[in-house]
């Protein structure tokens, strides 16, 4: 069932290290003419690190704080939701590679909406009408939001 935590994430991390190091590559030949390509073996550590550590760790944060404030959240659904909220970034990290910056972060920009969306929306399955409540739909999106600028800004500079 957490089908979508394990290999969205996996192809996310190996698509982002590899797609990272071929931007970094054309931005570099794009400047200097003479650049020679060389793999960058701490993109797999960042994105690795990055993209598991925030898959596992921000839906146990919203499982505990949802139980604690009396919903019946489970965290699988949890799991499995991030998972899959990360999978419209497997499309964009071959996107990111046109060396346009502009057009660039208006890429990211419409891929982290859509995950942030994505997300919102599930949960207001959890969330009544609190004002706590809905102060963690805001937060939620703002983290998805967050990651897709970790994305842009680390592996596509």
């Amino acid at each position: 069932m957490v089908y979508g935590l394990i290999w969205i994430t996996t192809t996310l991390v190996f698509m982002l290290a590899a797609f990272g190091n071929c931007a970094t590559y054309l931005i570099q030949k794009r400047t200097d003419r003479t650049t020679t390509w060389s793999f960058d073996v701490g993109y797999v550590n960042a994105a690795a690190c990055g993209i598991y550590g925030y898959s596992l760790v921000v839906p146990v944060a919203f499982y505990f704080l949802l139980r604690y404030l009396g919903s019946n959240a489970s965290l699988i659904r949890f799991w499995c939701m991030w998972g899959y909220s990360l999978s419209i970034f497997i499309p964009t990290a071959f996107l990111l590679l046109i060396p346009v910056e502009i057009l660039r972060w208006i890429i990211i920009l419409v891929a982290g909406t859509a995950s942030s969306c994505f997300v919102t929306l599930n949960l207001t399955s959890y969330i009544g009408g609190s004002n706590d409540l809905r102060m963690m739909m805001i937060a939620a999106f703002l983290l998805q939001m967050a990651l897709a600028i970790f994305i842009k800004v680390w592996f596509f500079p």
